[in-house]
């Protein structure tokens, strides 16, 4: 009597596929991942390594004339390809190499399928004039808010700072004014405590003098002065 041998597999076996000419891990089924390993490499130029789902090595796939079926191929085994070619890693993935196209903005702007279009169409964002005149108006209004506050401020003054999810803080003002490393007012305050950002200088321009840690700037509105009374923390003198 002939004995007779049946395989039962999963009609379908996902797997995990990593190259060396690539730092990206794709997950492919096996029909996905045979288009995708003629991609690019000759087939001859390739070798293959089977990993377990915990990325131990089991095998090479070596044996042209074998189904895939034939190895220990389970669902999230990862299949590593070595490319012989001579392909360097991120060689298909360097978009530097690739010839951009750029569209003239005037011609560009005439398009009738492109995003510009619908959302002038849509009026939405910054081409809708009325809401960008609103944003504007907003815009204008916080800054005036914050002038009219930090012209209240004067340096010397002592102060309680409140920055959301922190806790408050008080201090001395140091400086009040614009600065160049962000636009609108800043107050500059030394805090009694070392619970700061800074010495009084921000990217190498200095605003105040105070040990580091000690300095900090915010924004006007979040500062208010007051007769707070100077806590003796035991610091050394600066």
């Amino acid at each position: 009597m002939d004995s007779e041998v049946t395989v039962i597999t999963n009609p379908i076996v996902n797997v995990r596929l990593t190259s060396t000419i690539s730092s990206f891990e794709s997950k492919e089924d096996l029909i996905e991942l045979c288009h995708l390993l003629q991609l690019g490499v000759s087939a001859s130029c390739m070798d293959l390594e089977l990993f377990s789902v915990t990325d131990q090595f089991l095998q090479k796939l070596d044996d042209n004339e074998a189904l895939l079926g034939s190895f220990a191929v389970d669902d999230d085994c990862r299949i590593h390809v070595i490319d012989r070619s001579g392909g360097q890693l991120g060689e298909f993935t360097d978009v530097s190499k690739v010839e951009k196209f750029e569209l003239p903005d005037d011609a560009y702007d005439k398009r009738t399928d492109s995003v510009r279009s619908f959302m002038k169409k849509q009026r939405v964002g910054r081409h809708n004039e009325g809401e960008v005149a609103k944003k504007k108006a907003e815009v204008a209004a916080r800054e005036e808010e914050e002038k009219a506050a930090a012209e209240a401020i004067s340096v010397g003054s002592r102060c309680q700072v409140q920055v959301n999810g922190q806790p408050t803080k008080v201090g001395t003002v140091m400086f009040v004014g614009t600065t160049d490393f962000k636009p609108g007012y800043w107050v500059g305050i030394k805090y009694d405590e070392p619970m700061g950002k800074n010495d009084g200088s921000v990217d190498g321009k200095r605003y105040f003098e105070c040990p580091n840690k000690y300095g900090a700037f915010v924004k006007p509105l979040g500062v208010t002065v007051g007769d707070f009374p100077e806590e003796d923390y035991g610091l050394d003198e600066m």
